[in-house]
């Protein structure tokens, strides 16, 4: 064994004599020996000590137990008890101040020598795992400072997005009907401009050329700032369910006639209406956009002289409807992108789009907790199918 600094605190100066002369045998240094509390204190404050030796019974007015307190509480350093008594009380009252190791006296040198060898590997052992809870309890503090102060951070981060997102919105929205107004007045201008040209108008040709696709480059300008402004409305989470009666059967028909009138292909509609009621309770605005943009799509993306099929009816307290086209279709690698805004299929070439028709429909469908399917693969058509809860 390692030799140790040690102070031997006994009151039978005999006793401490011999305990001093077996400990120097093993080369362990003796910083002093007490016959009191006081006075191993005293020694303990000029010279640093390993282990300390300690006798129950003291003179003085400090017991071994009481010294031992203050060791614990000033110094830090394993006590090891002797003593002649081992009743229950006593072992009581040690045990409270934690002691390295208790001896009963008449002891033996080797008996001794192990006690103070384990006594010193529990003190060793005892403070390498105080350091290793110190580490941890600075590493947790720190960690939780970090996360705090990450937190912190993404409050604040998630606060200014929040902030630039409302002022986006409102710009859209505000730009947006800003551009509604001359919109409007170029729509009449070109409407007024026809109705002159029919007229026998020595240009009337041209103007009525150039009329029409002012009237129609107004028409898609709109339906772009209708879509911006849909969106500005979902960013602004404004979009709400307003539900009202509808006659089924006038709005089906209504949607259709919409879209045949801005249809740009030679493409048929085939309306199959089947069992549905006569009147519906729905948010009217949302199902025309679920609809129109479905319908416009079907033919927009259909050849000349293809047909589109739209079938609605009722079952199970759903509204369920097919839109099928015979067109281009929609790659099966693009499928999963599809109501993603502005997205656009790799196949649709120079036919004019934004790509904001699908998405629409998917946030309608969303805010009436409906459902959405579809079928398609490139060159071999597409269909969709809707089931919307409804009222009567």
């Amino acid at each position: 064994m390692f030799p140790l600094r040690i102070l031997i605190t006994e009151d039978d100066h005999v006793s401490a004599l011999l305990l001093k002369k077996a400990l120097e045998k093993n080369n362990h240094q003796i910083i002093g020996i007490s016959d009191s509390g006081e006075k191993a204190l005293e020694i303990l404050e000029e010279h640093p000590a390993d282990i300390v030796m300690m006798d129950i019974n003291l003179a003085g007015e400090l017991d071994g137990i009481k010294t031992t307190e203050i060791i614990n509480e000033k110094y830090d350093i394993p006590v090891v008890y002797l003593s002649a008594s081992s009743d229950a009380e006593t072992l009581t009252k040690v045990v409270g101040t934690n002691p390295s190791a208790y001896v009963i006296k008449p002891f033996n040198i080797r008996e001794l020598n192990m006690v103070i060898e384990l006594a010193i590997f529990k003190d060793r052992k005892e403070k390498e795992l105080q350091k290793l809870n110190n580490e941890l309890e600075e590493k947790v503090r720190q960690r939780t400072a970090d996360l705090h102060e990450a937190n912190k951070e993404l409050t604040r981060a998630l606060e200014k997005e929040r902030e630039i997102g409302e002022l986006k919105s409102r710009i859209v929205l505000n730009v947006s009907h800003g551009f509604k107004t001359p919109l409007t007045s170029i729509l009449s201008s070109a409407q007024l401009l026809q109705m002159y040209a029919e007229k026998e108008h020595p240009l009337k040709t041209k103007i009525m050329k150039h009329a029409s696709k002012i009237e129609n480059s107004v028409r898609s300008l709109n339906s772009l700032l209708t879509s911006v402004l849909f969106f500005g409305k979902a960013d602004a989470n404004k979009i709400d369910y307003n539900p009202k009666k509808m006659f089924t059967a006038a709005f089906i028909n209504e949607v259709v006639d919409v879209v045949k009138a801005g249809a740009e292909h030679d493409v048929k509609i085939n309306l199959e209406i089947g069992k549905i009621p006569k009147t519906i309770t729905s948010d009217v605005d949302l199902l025309y956009q679920i609809f129109e943009n479905l319908l416009s799509n079907a033919v927009k993306y259909s050849k000349d002289g293809q047909k589109v099929d739209f079938k609605i009816w009722e079952e199970g307290g759903f509204i369920k409807a097919e839109i099928k086209d015979q067109g281009i279709g929609i790659p099966k690698a693009e499928h999963d992108q599809l109501f993603d805004r502005f997205f656009r299929a790799k196949n649709v070439g120079i036919i004019e789009g934004s790509g904001l028709g699908l998405s629409i429909v998917k946030k309608c469908i969303d805010v009436l907790k409906g459902d959405i399917k579809f079928e398609s693969d490139a060159g071999k058509g597409t269909t969709f199918n809707v089931t919307i809860p409804y009222k009567k």
